[in-house]
């Protein structure tokens, strides 16, 4: 008998209690699967379940060989995969998490462009700002802005996100522009509820960092939003460079407060901590970093 054969056999009977079910997740007959696990039994020397007429138990040597044995798999299976991949391409499916508007506005491009490469493989990309856990929501690879708050994840830097305070040219004319960032004080200003700090916005000169609380009527959940309430003369913006390209372009925006360096944060694909990690995540992540040496949204990681 294969001895792969009789680990899945164990694996299976352990995990739902039963050699009917185990049979049934194998997609084999009741018969062969309690053969394969008398097999592996005979092969090791040691009972692995203790039988009874309504359940089998796992038997302490059960127990021991359980805790590793589904890892030993997995890890097969991997292997497995990688070589098939390696042989043929990548295919399958891929399944993206991204916030939305980065997602919209360079996310999704860039998934396309590595798609175009390979024919053969699918795309799922799931787009929200909410947080998303990448195990219960069975996400493959996140691309996210910030630092990574989980210990439990893998995280490659892409580059980073620089932020900029805009304004309209009508909002100027109106309220005229703050020299300082504690003229903010004084002004409508918007608030992308999506940072990390809502209404603090952090400010960089020779003098050292400044914080200054900002306060406004409009509250937003979007970066893309608060710029088009910006654009539309209702009051400052403080949101990434990535976001307002097509603003700045056309007029309808201009930055302000341009003598003090602002915030600045991490782009990172992350994927869950494992044994390791398939050749179509390691295909994108790659992609992903030598993407973004030519992207103009953000600053490439060196």
């Amino acid at each position: 008998m294969d001895i792969v054969d009789e680990l899945r056999a164990f694996v299976a009977t352990a995990q739902t209690g039963s050699f009917t079910a185990a049979a049934d997740q194998l997609g084999v007959s009741n018969r062969l699967t309690s053969k394969y696990v008398a097999e592996l039994e005979a092969r090791l020397g040691v009972r692995l379940f203790q039988r009874t007429t309504r359940r089998v138990g796992l038997s302490p040597a059960g127990e021991d060989l359980l805790t590793r044995a589904p890892a030993l798999l997995e890890e097969l299976d991997a292997l497995l995969s990688e070589v098939s991949d390696n042989t043929r391409g990548l295919s399958g499916s891929l399944r993206i998490s991204a916030s939305v508007t980065f997602g919209e506005i360079y996310i999704g491009p860039m998934l396309g462009r590595f798609a175009a490469k390979h024919p053969d493989l699918s795309i799922d990309l799931r787009l929200t700002d909410q947080f998303v856990d990448l195990a219960s929501d069975g996400i493959d690879l996140a691309f996210r802005i910030g630092h990574a708050d989980r210990l439990s994840l893998k995280v490659r830097k892409l580059g980073e996100i620089q932020s900029q305070v805009v304004a309209s040219p009508d909002y100027i004319a109106a309220h005229g522009a703050p020299s300082v960032p504690a003229d903010l004080a004084n002004h409508a200003c918007i608030i992308d509820t999506n940072r990390r700090a809502p209404r603090r916005w952090l400010f960089t000169s020779y003098a050292g960092e400044e914080i200054v609380t900002v306060d406004g009527r409009f509250r937003v959940n979007s970066a893309r939003a608060s710029l088009e309430l910006a654009a539309a003369g209702l009051g400052i913006a403080y949101a990434p460079t990535f976001a307002m390209q097509d603003w700045l372009a056309s007029g309808k925006l201009v930055p302000i407060l341009t003598d003090f360096s602002t915030e600045a944060g991490p782009v990172s694909a992350v994927y869950l901590e494992g044994r390791s990690t398939p050749r179509k995540i390691r295909a994108l992540i790659d992609f992903a970093l030598e993407d973004s040496r030519t992207a103009a949204i953000f600053q490439p990681a060196s």
